[in-house]
């Protein structure tokens, strides 16, 4: 099995009869747009609200290539990646990110995130989402530190020689606030579309008492806690220094992330984008708690008392002055008053912060940090022949991730921008009609991972809220 850093050197097949000119665009007028969807009897799983979603907003598209890339991405979960069925009577559904057959709690949540809006109006789309959450627990219930599974649970890892606590059934180890912090924007987003408390069974329940005393272990008020990981490695990042539990942090009430959302190790654990997603869905969580036919009032105020402390440890240690700019959100920090200038591709970034409900997208302080990370202030922002936007460590200097340019998109309130995110996304799909990773910033034929299920959903949902927004920018 090829690993994610395995297929970062996976290069772009180009479809044949395709041209490219002398800023590696494609030449559309040589190009058809038929689908590349799988055929009907391969897909893995076919929803009819899906289906006509595509039918319905494909005629409000002007631009045919537009049209053509969102039926190519919006359906791929469903289309490649899941496996559903019904397990001891209740929905299961493993969800692979693409081309790694293991689930991420962060990836499967996101992949099917965008479907949420259209579960209530089909039943057997509510039961795949609903299997998620399932499955998703049984996850927790395995080990909440992990990042990814397998979905048998009898599987030994490839990675079973990292030195951490690995056992069968997980695929990878890394701690992640936002691993656990996913599966609860999902039960949630899924609750209110639906109204439908099954899913809070007693598992479920044990489940979040995992996540709270995770989250509180890591808040390290007591030590080191029981976590660390290290493994033999040339790649820096998969690395943890000091015996595997990270740089010193000045206890404040923080949540310690060993891991970012890239899997890609922090260098200050205190992470403040997957801080503040903790802080979004531990009310998130006291909500659903406190439903009388849940009746867990005193674990619903536990999340609203851990609540508070993540907020007022933000509030304190996560804004800082910038030299240039002034107040903004930091990236990383670690409670002694250093700070980690940059921002990630991968969500939760600082970025992606309205998106995640975290904070407001007209925000002064949020407005301000956003002119930080679309800038050269920022290491990881990158500006070349094809496109503009945000990279990371995990796919080296000069990559772009399309997923900075569609969140940037979907947190942008200024229409020009949204349209020019659009652009960007058009001409850099190497001819493909789908999402990927990375691309060079001077090259878009140049990428990785050619089957990226997460990337390609939520350019779908970046389509369909546009959509909604009702901006006429998808009119032409």
């Amino acid at each position: 099995m090829k690993t994610r850093r395995q297929f970062l050197q996976t290069a772009g097949v180009l479809s044949a009869g395709l041209m490219i000119d002398q800023n590696n665009l494609f030449a559309r007028e040589k190009f058809s747009f038929e689908t590349n969807r799988p055929p009907l009897a391969q897909r893995k799983f076919t929803s009819k609200a899906v289906e006509d979603t595509i039918v319905q907003l494909k005629k409000q598209i002007a631009n045919p290539e537009l049209a053509w890339m969102f039926e190519n991405c919006f359906p791929n979960t469903l289309d490649t990646t899941v496996d559903f069925e019904i397990i001891n009577g209740k929905p299961d559904t493993y969800v692979i990110t693409g081309d790694i057959d293991a689930m991420w709690l962060r990836d499967s949540t996101a992949q099917v995130w965008p479907y949420i809006s259209l579960v209530k109006n089909d039943k057997p789309l509510q039961e795949l989402v609903k299997g998620v959450i399932n499955r998703q627990t049984k996850c927790i219930l395995l080990d909440p530190y992990a990042n990814a599974f397998y979905k048998d649970e009898n599987k030994v890892s490839e990675w079973k020689d990292d030195i951490t606590k690995m056992k069968p059934g997980i695929h990878e180890r890394k701690w992640e606030i936002d691993s656990l912090c996913y599966p609860i924007r999902l039960a949630h987003g899924y609750w209110k579309e639906t109204g439908d408390v099954s899913v809070f069974d007693s598992n479920w329940k044990q489940a979040m008492r995992l996540v709270l005393q995770t989250f509180k272990e890591q808040q390290r008020l007591n030590g080191h806690g029981p976590y660390s990981f290290q493994r033999k490695t040339a790649w820096a990042t998969d690395g943890v220094p000091l015996s595997g539990y990270g740089y010193p942090v000045k206890p404040n009430g923080l949540i310690c992330s060993t891991f970012r959302p890239s899997d890609d190790s922090t260098l200050f654990p205190y992470l403040i984008p997957s801080n503040l997603f903790a802080i979004e869905v531990l009310g998130y969580l006291a909500t659903i708690l406190a439903l009388p036919a849940l009746n867990e009032t005193a674990l619903a105020n536990e999340a609203k008392q851990l609540q508070q402390q993540v907020k007022k440890a933000y509030l304190q240690d996560g804004i800082i002055n910038h030299p240039k700019f002034g107040k903004i959100i930091a990236f990383e920090v670690n409670g002694f008053g250093s700070f980690h200038m940059m921002d990630d591709a991968n969500v939760p970034s600082l970025l992606s912060l309205p998106y995640l409900g975290a904070v407001k997208a007209n925000d002064p302080l949020y407005l301000n940090t956003r002119k930080v990370v679309l800038s050269e202030n920022n290491p990881f922002f990158y500006k070349g022949k094809v496109a503009e936007g945000v990279g990371g460590p995990h796919t080296g200097v000069d990559t772009i991730w399309p997923m900075s340019i569609i969140l940037r998109g979907i947190t942008s309130i200024d229409e020009k921008e949204i349209k020019h995110c659009f652009d960007m996304l058009v001409h850099t799909h190497a001819g493909t009609g789908f999402i990927h990773e990375s691309f060079h910033k001077d090259d878009a034929s140049k990428f990785t991972r050619k089957w990226f299920a997460w990337a390609n959903t939520l350019f779908g949902e970046f389509v369909l809220e546009t959509s909604r927004k009702n901006l006429g920018l998808l009119k032409g």
